[in-house]
Parts: structure tokens; C-alpha cells; sequence
């Protein structure tokens, strides 16, 4: 989605929120995923459901694909972090179709937890409450990829920050880092780009994780 978000950190009032692209795996070896979610419409015919579009990526192919988000649930916290607003969260199905002509190909299919706020003057938002503390995460999706040739399924799991149920991928205490026994599954880049240097190589791979190969 969109590189900002409208969203609330807390204390402050409703602002854009730069948020980055989500983490992602699939598959044991914890290959990296990513997803973009192009565009969301309510379905207008129910409330409770969204259709979508948008682009996967895993190597070098670039998959298109559409389904749809279902909300099963909500609810507010009785007790938050946010003062002067409401906190709370959804739990919804996620059924997404690549397109079948794509070479490899799938039907991805799970749960996500998304969290949000409400603020009295501004209204529905993102919760980026704590966003720069220890262990933030959100948009925190389980579920599994299935081929449509070979109807094999791989784990399929993503998230703002974290990735759920990701075993020994991420071995960080306060924020994603990435076990080195599985870089050579596309997390090369990522490793180099969030290392605490200003080399000249980590400018490129900063660079590269900013390009929206979506587009």
C-alpha cells in the first residue's frame, strides 16, 4: 500500500505516518515474500468485506492478484495506550488469487489481525502507537500459499515491523533482524540496507529496499 499511513502515535494528534513495506516469508526455508496491496474497495453489498488488488514478488517474479478481506471480528481494548483516543482490532479472512497465467502461481488464504485507533477529532486510523518501541508490529497475516499446478502449500506469513509465526527467521529482542543462517533466501539485501553504517553499499541497499517494484 501506500508508503504513508493515516494513523495516530499516541500523544500526538492524526498525522501521515511513514510506514514501511511489510515482511514477509514462504516456504521452511523462509524464502522473503513480499506483498503490496494496490487498491481496497468495500464491497457494497457488505460492509464487512473488502476486495482487493495488488502484486506478490518472490525472487524475481512478479505476480498479479485479487480477493478479498472479510472482517470477523472487532473489537476496542478496555484499557490502551493512546490518551484521548480508542484502541482496538480487527481479525479477518484473507483470500487472495494470483493470476493463473503467471508461471508460478497460487491461491493465498489465512487470518490477519490489523490494529487501529479512533480519535474523537480525527477519526479511524492506523495504530502506530508504538511504533518506535521494542517489539511493535501490525497487519500480522498467518496463512498458506497453494499452487495451482501441483496444490502443494507452503506457510505464506507477513506483517508491519514482525512476522508472525516466523521460528528462528527473526532473532532480534526489539526489532526484526534476521537470522544469517537464511540470507541467501533473498534477505541479503535487507540485512545490509538496516545495518547501522553509511557506506556507500548500504546507501545502494537502502535504495534498492525503497525501489516500488509494483509499479
Amino acid at each position: 500500500m501506500a508508503d504513508s499511513v493515516w494513523g495516530g502515535v499516541g500523544d500526538n494528534e492524526m498525522e501521515m505516518i511513514k510506514r514501511d513495506e511489510m515482511l514477509g516469508f514462504i516456504g521452511d526455508n523462509y524464502q522473503r515474500f513480499y506483498i503490496n496491496f494496490i487498491s481496497m474497495v468495500k464491497d457494497p453489498t457488505n460492509p464487512y468485506s473488502y476486495v482487493v488488488t495488488g502484486k506478490t514478488k518472490v525472487k524475481n517474479k512478479i505476480c498479479s492478484f485479487n480477493g478479498t478481506i472479510n472482517i470477523k471480528q472487532a473489537r476496542l481494548y478496555k484499557v490502551g495506550d493512546c490518551i484521548g483516543c480508542k484502541q482496538g482490532f480487527v481479525n479477518c479472512e484473507v483470500t487472495l488469487y494470483e493470476d493463473k497465467s503467471q508461471e508460478v502461481s497460487g491461491l493465498i488464504k489465512g487470518k490477519l489481525k490489523c490494529n487501529f485507533l479512533i480519535d474523537k477529532k480525527y477519526g479511524f486510523g492506523y495504530d502506530a502507537t508504538n511504533m518506535v518501541s521494542d517489539g511493535f508490529a501490525n497487519n500480522q497475516f498467518v496463512g498458506t500459499w497453494t499452487s495451482y499446478k501441483t496444490n502443494t502449500s507452503k506457510k505464506c506469513n507477513w506483517g508491519d515491523s514482525r512476522i508472525p509465526d516466523c521460528g528462528n527467521l527473526d532473532i532480534g529482542a526489539g526489532e526484526f533482524s534476521i537470522n544469517d543462517k537464511y540470507l541467501k533466501n533473498g534477505w541479503e539485501n535487507y540485512k545490509i540496507a538496516y545495518s547501522d553504517s553509511d557506506k556507500p553499499e548500504v546507501k545502494r541497499a537502502k535504495k534498492i529496499e525503497a525501489e516500488k517494484w509494483w509499479k
